[in-house]
């Protein structure tokens, strides 16, 4: 048992083992608190997205969706092995599961079949989502795996845990198959030989690059659906209204509706485009376009 790592120290652990970690909007605060404890820490909770693209899956795993609110984890581990930190805090990643596979968590021992769904998971495990299919055809590129191998041990080291608190949501919940494409025991393995070593340090720091526009990145169309909230959608909208493309009753909300659609669809009308192509969907070109600002 543990108290829940600090974000700041959350942070240097997983730069000290070598990682690359980006800091996504208010992760720092952004979190379930209010819906259920958080902590004591038994462990780390390995899972796989099933959607692909990295902006449009960070934003899921940032925002959730209307069944299932966000954070839906503490980090997205991307294809490149770069760590997208999206929750400090309680997060809907783990859900029920059996109490024996966390008291075997708890004791570092071998792990039962899991055939109970009796237990919060959230308040106990770290989550981190993979992103990948989970089709078992979704390649895992083993800078994604070396990743995996380094955010759980940095998480075990800081605990002073060993391989055996880090498992796969398919060893904790009945039903699930995530991570699927890889033996969560060949990662134990992996976990075990890093945390006999020293970890890695600090990746070397790069020259800064020039700062960025300040505008939000194109978060891919399938973000645009029936249920989606998101304060990306509510600045989206803002704009829109700003350059005479506004066909709201109420104004903008975080949620994206029929009122969005229209409103985007005058957008593409006044960019020049005409038929499918100002259907109201949001397409690369035509959001770039609108400058929508980081939220």
């Amino acid at each position: 048992m543990a108290t829940p790592l600090t974000a700041d120290r959350l942070l240097k652990a997983l730069r000290d083992e070598g990682l690359e970690v980006h800091e996504v909007r208010s992760w720092r605060t952004h979190n379930r608190n209010s819906k259920g404890p958080w902590g004591p820490m038994n462990g780390v909770m390995i899972h796989h997205t099933v959607t692909k693209g990295t902006a449009s899956s960070v934003a899921l795993c940032y925002d959730g969706h209307s069944a299932l609110p966000g954070p839906l984890c503490h980090g997205v581990i991307d294809k490149s092995g770069a760590v997208h930190l999206v929750g400090n805090g309680r997060a809907n990643h783990a859900g029920l599961g059996d109490r024996d596979v966390l008291n075997a968590v708890i004791n570092e021992t071998a792990l039962p079949r899991d055939n109970e769904a009796d237990t919060d998971g959230n308040r106990h495990f770290y989550g981190f989502e993979c992103i990948n299919l989970g089709d078992g055809e979704d390649p895992w590129p083993e800078a994604q795996k070396l990743a995996i191998e380094k955010v759980a041990a940095a998480i075990c080291r800081a605990h002073g845990w060993s391989q055996r608190s880090v498992i796969g949501h398919l060893e904790w919940q009945p039903g699930k198959v995530d991570p699927r494409g890889f033996s969560m025991d060949t990662m134990r393995s992996r976990i075990a030989k890093r945390l006999g070593a020293k970890p890695d340090g600090p990746t070397p720091q790069q020259p800064k690059p020039p700062k960025p526009a300040t505008y939000e990145p194109f978060p891919g169309s399938a973000f645009f659906q029936n249920g989606r909230e998101s304060k990306i959608i509510t600045a989206m909208g803002k704009r829109l209204v700003a350059e005479g493309c506004g066909r709201y009753e109420e104004g903008p909300s975080p949620e994206w509706t029929e009122a969005d659609r229209k409103s985007y669809a005058a957008w593409q009308r006044k960019l020049g485009y005409s038929g499918e192509d100002a259907d109201g969907t949001p397409g690369r070109k035509s959001w770039d376009k609108l400058r929508v600002p980081n939220v």
